[in-house]
């Protein structure tokens, strides 16, 4: 029997976000991350997009186990999903673990659930793989690597990373034991594309606390700061600078406040007595004495900035008397919704600070020499770029290939790949369903197919028509005028005009198909909606949707 493995990414290939990469072999399954993406702006009433896990499902007997490398959304958001959908146990570390318990216990699932917990260095088996746990840097604590044994070698995972000198706290990443997998031999490598496009080094968390000392300094406002919920680093430096300034800190936001509680227990965060305060209390501080850190830096509607700029927040305010701190960049496909926010900010009078230049935020993502020194240290047999839009995997591949690594052995794939590893070489020619499923509702309301997709682009594109026709129960025949019904259709000519238009052309359908002697309900409708839709796109070069209600009487 020829020794085969299989490397087959679910997600996180061509995008940025849902990553989920499956590892097989022989009988065994193991799949790495289990993240969520977020809609374009052209997926109307989505909330969440998942990997589609078509593949896993039909081998659910042969998975050994799901292993986060670290707790972003992007890489564990679809936990409770496919939990509702496979019984297979979790590997992870401390702070992930506790971030995915308070997501499973939302959607009721955490009594069946098993999550082991894992610390950087440990070394655990399951099935033909043995997995090892590698510190590495990245925007929030207990972030992993992964070297995963297998019979026909090692393979890497980097998940996302970044090489940090002087990190915030847990130490810089572990090159020394990537050195040592390297010398050893690696079979192949995965890494984090992110910020493949970006020359030089990734900066320190630490020169973003930098930032937050010059603009504490001699303000004598309110301070509101907005950070992913998830960067325990940062928002352990933004208390540390309110300490050394004497100002209160209170929270807002569900998930600022769950990976603040989370961290603290875990002692990922050190929180001087007294420094915290309740939501409720900060109007009764003076302003120069306040800081609040916010959720909402990506402009997510219904995010607690998001509704300080709207006027919909309970408690804060807005108002000049405000010093608003963005402290993060912009994921792609959401500059639109923070612009609109920062500008309804401005419009109450705020200060606002989100320029790039002022240092207020660094990626937590590699960029083009340390995914060089990396590549020198692991020295890798085949390269398998991941996590990124098409064009980041194609330029890492070129990385890959600029540092030693041969161009046949560097595989650019796409979710839904098989990329086959033997003795003899590596292949990607097979592939299995991969995709994304679309959910209405964060809590999974239901499934969104691609014909409800298609009519609410329409909808949204296009408009709606609908056509009542009183028709008798008796005769079936049509016992007045149709009633015409729009809803966010545009047309170039008068309204009432157009309205005559379009009774013409439904009362021509309605008697051709009484010529013919047609009396199917089903058969009238289609007549109508066909003719009237050739008729609007003949002179409005517009599809709207067209829906014809027979009122039986």
């Amino acid at each position: 029997m020829v020794q085969k493995l299989k490397i087959i990414p679910l997600g996180g290939l061509g995008e940025i976000g849902k990553n989920m990469t499956v590892l097989e072999y022989g009988n065994d399954i193991i799949v790495v991350d289990c993240g969520m993406g977020f809609p374009d702006e052209d997926m109307y009433g989505i909330d969440v997009v998942l990997p589609d896990i078509t593949y896993l499902k039909n081998n659910a007997s042969r998975i050994r186990g799901i292993i986060l490398t670290h707790g972003h959304e992007d890489h564990i958001g679809a936990v409770p999903y496919v939990l509702r959908e496979l019984d297979v146990p979790i590997y992870t570390t401390p702070l992930t673990a506790a971030l995915v318990e308070l997501k499973l216990e939302e959607h009721d699932l955490l009594r069946n659930s098993q999550i082991f917990t894992k610390k950087a260095g440990s070394v655990f088996r399951l099935g033909a793989f043995t997995i090892e746990f590698i510190h590495v840097n990245h925007s929030i604590p207990d972030s992993v690597a992964l070297a995963i044994k297998t019979p026909l070698g090692t393979v890497i995972h980097t998940g996302d990373y970044k090489i940090d000198v002087t990190p915030i706290s847990g130490g810089m990443i572990d090159l020394t034991r990537f050195g040592e997998l390297g010398n050893e031999g690696v079979l192949a490598l995965l890494m984090d594309s992110t910020n493949v496009e970006k020359p030089g080094h990734s900066d320190s968390e630490r020169k973003v606390g930098a930032s937050f000392e010059r603009l504490f300094a001699g303000c004598k406002k309110r301070i509101i700061i907005t950070t992913f919920a998830s960067n325990v680093h940062r928002l352990q430096q933004i208390i540390d600078v309110a300490v050394k300034y004497k100002r209160k800190v209170a929270i807002t936001g569900r998930s600022m406040e769950n990976v603040l509680r989370v961290s603290t227990e875990l002692g990922y965060m050190n929180i001087p007595e007294n420094v915290m305060v309740d939501l409720d209390r900060v109007n009764k501080l003076p302003r120069d004495q306040v800081v609040i850190i916010s959720t909402g830096s990506q402009g997510e509607a219904m995010s607690a900035l998001y509704r300080m700029a709207f006027s919909e927040h309970k408690q804060i305010h807005v108002d000049g008397e405000d010093r608003i701190i963005i402290s993060a960049s912009a994921i792609p496909g959401n500059e639109n919704t923070i612009s609109r926010v920062i500008d309804e900010l401005f419009h109450k009078g705020a200060e606002v600070i989100y320029d790039r230049h002022t240092d207020l935020h660094v990626s937590g993502h590699a960029s083009q020499e340390e995914h060089k020194m990396m590549l020198a240290l692991i020295r890798p047999k085949y390269f398998i770029p991941v996590h990124g839009e098409y064009r980041m995997l194609v330029k890492h591949a070129e990385l890959g290939k600029e540092m030693g690594v041969g161009p046949k052995n560097v595989v650019v794939a796409e979710n839904g790949s098989v990329i086959e590893i033997t003795k003899k070489g590596i292949k990607c020619e097979d592939s299995v369903p991969a995709g994304a499923v679309l959910l209405d509702g964060s809590g999974g309301i239901g499934e969104v197919g691609t014909v409800v997709m298609r009519d609410r682009r329409k909808l949204a594109e296009d408009g709606m028509i609908v056509v009542v026709l009183p028709y008798s129960s008796y005769d079936h025949r049509l016992l007045a005028d149709p009633e015409i019904i729009t809803r966010g259709f545009v047309y170039v000519k008068e309204a009432e005009e157009m309205m005559e238009e379009l009774k013409r052309v439904t009362l021509e359908s309605v008697e051709a198909c009484e010529a013919q002697r047609i009396r199917d309900w089903t058969t009238i409708k289609a007549r109508v909606k066909s003719n009237l839709s050739g008729y609007l796109f003949k002179t409005t070069k517009r599809s709207p949707m067209i829906l014809p209600v027979i009122s039986e009487v």
